[in-house]
């Protein structure tokens, strides 16, 4: 689309002045243009609602105390001993149970329960459900994010943590989890799961990413 068409955002910000660095806030800025009602219903529920509240300290809490200091796996095991969670699921990839398994033996030993479900569960052939059977050619059976979502629920986790299920799966699995969720890993074979590598290197060995 002609960048003169394109209705900016906040991706489209170089200044990120709404952070607290000094600078002006570009015409199109969301935070200049917020509805006070809309914003003053976003902070109520971060206040009023206990769990937000508790969410939302254990994450800043986390943040300032372990900046650039602790990897992704020690955050999560930290913020889920702030937020007071006792069991944790593991909705992994059956590709990355290698790294599953990793996982649960590293939250085991800070003490929490662990209990995963890996995204082949129920091994339903793909085209039970209507996949095309050209689908079929990447593996027989189903992902069914779903269903490792019902059983977590079974379970009664208190944090469930993704590791490498697919993308659309993964979003499934948000939908269906009763508990709250976070991301451990995210799938990316090409870049051995660092997707981040595709937008540092768009403008080179990845241009093609705009063609």
């Amino acid at each position: 689309m002609d960048d003169n068409r394109t209705e900016r955002s906040c991706i489209d910000c170089a200044v990120t002045a709404c952070d607290g660095k000094n600078g002006m806030y570009p015409d199109f800025c969301l935070t200049a243009k917020l509805k006070p009602e809309l914003l003053e219903t976003a902070v109520k529920l971060y206040i009023e609602d206990e769990a937000n509240s508790t969410v939302m300290k254990a994450a800043a809490e986390v943040e300032a105390e372990n900046y650039c200091k602790m990897t992704r796996v020690e955050e999560i095991a930290e913020f889920a001993s702030k937020i007071g969670a006792k069991k944790l699921g593991i909705a992994t990839c059956v590709g990355l149970i290698s790294e599953a398994r990793t996982a649960a033996k590293i939250f085991r030993h800070k003490g929490f329960e662990v209990v995963g479900v890996a995204c082949k569960i129920g091994a339903q052939p793909k085209t039970s459900v209507g996949i095309d059977e050209r689908c079929c050619e990447v593996g027989v059976n189903m992902c069914n994010p779903i269903m490792q979502a019902k059983l977590l629920n079974e379970e009664k986790t208190d944090l469930n943590i993704v590791v490498g299920l697919c993308v659309g799966h993964d979003s499934m699995f948000y939908k269906y989890s009763d508990a709250l969720c976070t991301t451990l890993v995210t799938k990316d074979r090409v870049l051995g799961h660092n997707p981040a590598a595709a937008l540092y290197q768009a403008g080179s060995y990845y241009s093609r990413l705009f063609k």
